[in-house]
């Protein structure tokens, strides 16, 4: 059975749903449930769960039954913790969304979810992340924006099949020195930060398309830059850059780069033949 109730008003989750056989998938998003009832943990067949957009305070231990479950929506509610039942979800292969909660950390049990292909934790209070993140090494999409992060785990770096990564709004200071690793990684948003510099392995990044650092602390690029062989977009905005290095001309797919309120910026032959190379120079 598939059931959606989304936006009926409801403030507890039907009876018709908890007696029904066979129950694949049940939304139940933007109503006003306060608690997910452990009755529904009985139906360990259920693969897509989602109570997104509720008054939802807790979520049961009971959780670890749904040993089928793919997807799992909890965003929007009131959540401050999750339970160490969490990571015994192995069948979680999908999504799981926790985003506009009141997290402040994970628990380390959640990188168990080692086939989980997207992980949204955005507009929480998290300070830090599991430090075996890098064990969820089949994760395509990692959205941690609007947080209060200074620094990730060194192990994200084992993620190798990261295709994007999303970060801004947090208060990063640095980024691992390992970064190169990420070979498959197609986007990096890391801006409204406190950037000073990057590791000089980000030129190891050569399917990188869009890299966004606008609104940091940065008052140089690596030379390693110039190896982002297929990057299209590059965003500078509102950081303290003096000049851009040389290199940057080899980036040959570049059609944007943005350098706009870097008020130090010297104008140099560097932008002229970028310029001149067809890329549309901000500044």
């Amino acid at each position: 059975m598939r059931y959606n109730f989304d936006g009926k008003g409801l403030l507890e989750t039907p009876e018709v749903v908890l007696e029904s056989k066979e129950l694949i998938e049940l939304s139940l998003y933007n109503n006003r449930i306060k608690e997910i009832p452990k009755k529904l943990f009985f139906h360990e067949e259920l693969e897509v769960l989602n109570y997104a957009g509720n008054d939802i305070e807790i979520v049961p231990d009971e959780i670890e039954r749904l040993i089928h479950l793919r997807m799992l929506d909890l965003g929007h509610n009131k959540l401050k913790e999750l339970p160490a039942a969490i990571g015994k979800l192995q069948g979680l292969d999908s999504f799981l969304y926790l985003s506009n909660n009141q997290f402040e950390h994970l628990p380390e049990q959640l990188c168990a979810l080692q086939q989980l292909q997207y992980l949204n934790v955005t507009d929480n209070k998290l300070k830090k992340l599991p430090l075996d993140i890098g064990k969820m090494n089949r994760l395509i999409e990692l959205r941690l924006y609007n947080n209060q992060l200074e620094s990730l785990p060194d192990s994200i770096t084992e993620i190798i099949g990261l295709r994007e990564l999303h970060l801004y709004g947090n208060q990063f200071i640095g980024l691992p020195e390992n970064l190169g690793a990420l070979q498959e990684i197609r986007v990096i948003d890391i801006s409204d930060n406190q950037l000073s510099g990057l590791p000089t392995s980000i030129g190891k990044l050569k399917k990188l398309r869009r890299l966004t650092l606008r609104k940091n602390k940065l008052k140089e690029l690596p030379e390693e830059i110039g190896g982002l062989e297929n990057l299209i977009e590059l965003d500078l905005r509102d950081n303290q850059l003096v000049e851009i290095p040389t290199s940057i001309l080899n980036l040959e797919r570049l059609e944007k780069l943005d350098l706009r309120w870097n008020h130090n910026l010297k104008v140099t032959r560097t932008l002229e033949l970028l310029e001149q190379k067809g890329c549309i120079v901000y500044r």
